[in-house]
């Protein structure tokens, strides 16, 4: 055999190699390597994860893991893995993939309606890494609440309700402090002016507000029941709020999941300083979170000589208010007649 044909033979072998590899190559980094039906798949994945748990995560959507690997060596991945949310679309191929999992998506954090620290921390812990446990201890460290002005008993105020965006691996810490900046930013110029002109401070507006959410569900009727307790304020009246009330005997008696549809007399002798039947002026701190349009409807409250109001039984959802108490105590029967129709007892 002459030189050229070895030399030919060696270049055919070679070429063959290089297209054999090269398929292979694409094989493993650009062919299809999803095995799931949804167009697109979120996958989660910890703080301080190394390569072997990411394996373990995406393993469930992978068609071939050893070739995800392989690419993933090639492309430094192993060693370079970040935390969060990250979204896998249908048919990626591996480099698609490690592509992904290098850029973490922001998730949308949204709550509201939450009656204690504890529901809002785990309704948080169910949508960020952080635990409920770790957002507890962040919202109630002393030196957090000392620097920035707020007690255990007020704090869940500076959760403004609204839709945020998150990186899913915030910690805790993190959390709070964006949310203590959120609050500062809702509490602009125009609203503390509000607040002042009320004789009342942001928190106080706050504790105000959340009775205002937990009396009436109709946005539009805010403002006037918020006037109410204001003109009760004014008077140096007692606010006299049954929700207090609802919230005086969960807390006392650590039962909160009970349901309170009727306050009995009993009730209005619970001893606690969330209720203001028994005590004057605003609670220690919210009975609720109160959402923007309850804090608003305080700062705007409509302009009155109400000083009563209970529940309509021919406007449901909305409430009747008196001036006197001979009007108020004649909505109160109508009231009270058609609860006892309902069987309603608790």
């Amino acid at each position: 055999m002459n030189f050229k044909k070895i030399i030919g033979i060696v270049s055919v072998v070679i070429v063959t190699g290089a297209i054999i590899y090269g398929y292979i190559l694409y094989r493993n980094i650009f062919a299809s390597n999803t095995s799931f039906n949804d167009n697109e798949i979120a996958v989660f994945i910890p703080t301080n994860s190394d390569f072997t748990a990411v394996k373990d995560i995406v393993k469930p959507y992978v068609k071939d893991l050893e070739k995800f690997e392989t690419t993933a060596e090639k492309k430094s991945y192993v060693t370079n893995i970040k935390a969060g949310k990250f979204v896998l679309k249908k048919g990626m191929n591996n480099n698609d993939i490690i592509n992904s999992l290098r850029q973490p998506v922001p998730v949308d954090i949204a709550f509201n309606n939450q009656e204690r620290l504890e529901d809002f921390a785990g309704r948080i812990g169910s949508q960020i890494e952080a635990d409920s446990t770790s957002l507890m201890k962040s919202f109630t460290d002393e030196k957090f609440l000392a620097e920035n002005g707020f007690t255990k008993e007020n704090v869940l105020s500076i959760f403004i309700p609204n839709s945020y965006e998150f990186f899913w691996n915030t910690n805790a810490d993190k959390f709070r402090d964006r949310m203590a900046k959120e609050y500062r930013k809702f509490w602009n110029a125009d609203r503390t002016a509000k607040a002042e002109a009320l004789n009342l401070t942001p928190l106080q507006v706050s504790a105000l507000a959340s009775i205002v959410h937990k009396e009436t569900v109709k946005s539009d009727e805010r403002p006037r029941v918020a006037g109410v307790y204001l003109n009760r304020l004014d008077k140096g009246m007692k606010l006299e709020a049954d929700p207090t009330v609802i919230y005086a005997v969960k807390k006392n008696s650590g039962d909160w999941n009970q349901v309170i549809k009727r306050v009995l007399n009993k009730d209005l002798a619970t001893d606690s300083p969330y209720n203001m039947y028994m005590y004057a002026g605003l609670p220690p701190g919210p009975i609720a979170m109160p959402d923007i349009t309850a804090i608003d409807a305080v700062l705007n409250p409509e302009k009155h000589n109400y000083i009563y109001f209970c529940a309509s039984v021919t406007n449901f959802g909305y409430h009747e208010f008196a001036v006197t108490p001979a009007q108020h105590e004649a909505n109160r029967q109508k009231y009270v007649a058609w609860i006892n129709s309902q069987g309603i007892k608790r």
